[in-house]
């Protein structure tokens, strides 16, 4: 029977009585050569094992080792070959249940053929036909979403995982995983490591200084001296200690640094009454502190910071801390809005002492008998 003579007229007219001819010859004759090449071959000439194979699914592997094909977890009708090429079955096809195939055929683009045959094979029939192609290595990643290292060992044919076991934790682990999360933080940046408020407050006010020890491309070439030691005494890049974090920063730097740093961008303004607000050198507007508008009474010159000096940003608030106004120059403001700003406060805490004259008053954060009465007992 001529293929090329009959299949044409048997399709148009609806004939398929003798279909399975053309499906089952392709692997019959596959079969057949395997075997005449194995016997020519000798149990010494094999690929990878000298045992007879025992079934269909062994005799292909034998010859198409790198069609060997798992399916892939959570995705019924997709495999992924020794070598690489994905392949797909359809999903209500019988053979879509085996978790190994062997491809005898396949159609279509290499990112995904579509099987024509194929052929299951058990997995211990895989390991026993390929054992010396089992690779064993050990796999350590990061994982950003847990902040975690996966450590295991891997049992690998070609492309294909078998099995995977995770490391328990020892020194040679730990020596992996703090190898593992500098790396990460080389590829990916500073933004990989957890930073908390005082570790953040601290390099804002080192950009501001322009100290170049503390910017990001100095810290990144100095990750084993500074974040090495750090990653020891936790699992992640984000829960490394915020008070940690700092002091590895300032060690970074001699003591002419941590003057000029202290000068040059202090980490709190001292108001009038002494009371200390942290200043927030990322503000969009420049360095910026919160502070109440009655601490500030009597100071008639606007506080600066930075070389060459620059106004910092006062966010006045009233006494129950909600927000006033924002000021680069408090003389002008005393001067000028702090009329309408005395009215509103007057009627709103009318306990409080608001003068006609701020910046010639004293400060005081105290409500009037409170300070009448302090004044009393001194």
């Amino acid at each position: 029977m001529n293929p090329a003579r009959t299949f044409g007229p048997d399709f148009l007219a609806g004939d398929f009585t003798s279909y399975w001819v053309y499906v089952l010859g392709p692997i019959a004759g596959a079969v057949i050569a395997v075997g005449v090449a194995y016997v020519l071959r000798g149990h010494g000439g094999g690929r990878a094992s000298s045992a007879a194979p025992t079934s269909t699914g062994a005799l292909l592997a034998m010859a198409w080792p790198d069609r060997v094909a798992r399916a892939r977890a959570n995705k019924r009708g997709e495999y992924l070959s020794v070598g690489g090429r994905a392949f797909q079955i359809d999903p209500v096809d019988p053979l879509a249940n085996e978790e190994w195939l062997v491809v005898a055929d396949a159609q279509g683009r290499a990112s995904g053929a579509r099987i024509l045959a194929a052929a299951s094979i058990d997995q211990a029939d895989i390991e026993r036909l390929f054992a010396d192609q089992l690779v064993q290595r050990s796999q350590c990643q990061y994982d950003p979403r847990t902040d975690r290292v996966d450590q295991k060992i891997e049992r690998r044919l070609g492309a294909i995982p078998l099995t995977g076991q995770r490391v328990a934790r020892n020194v040679d682990a730990l020596a992996h995983d703090v190898a593992t999360r500098l790396d990460f933080v080389r590829s990916g940046g500073m933004d990989g490591i957890g930073w908390g408020s005082a570790a953040t407050a601290l390099r804002l006010r080192a950009r501001f200084a322009g100290e170049a020890l503390l910017d990001d491309a100095a810290l990144l070439a100095s990750i084993d001296d500074w974040l090495a030691p750090l990653l020891t005494q936790c699992r992640g890049l984000r829960d490394i200690a915020d008070n940690a974090l700092g002091d590895a920063l300032l060690g970074r730097l001699d003591w002419s640094a941590r003057q000029r740093l202290e000068k040059l961008a202090p980490p709190s303004f001292s108001s009038p009454v002494g009371a200390a607000h942290r200043i927030d050198y990322g503000g969009e507007s420049g360095p910026i502190v919160t502070v109440r508008v009655q601490e500030l009474f009597g100071l008639t010159v606007h506080p600066m910071v930075g070389s060459p000096p620059i106004p910092l940003v006062l966010a006045l608030t009233s006494p129950a801390h909600r927000p006033i106004q924002t000021t680069r120059d408090l003389p002008s403001f005393w001067a000028g809005s702090w009329r309408d700003v005395q009215r509103e406060m007057k009627g709103r805490y009318p306990k409080h002492a608001w003068p006609d004259d701020p910046a010639d008053a004293r400060p005081s954060l105290m409500t009037k008998a409170a300070q009448a009465r302090r004044d009393d007992r001194a």
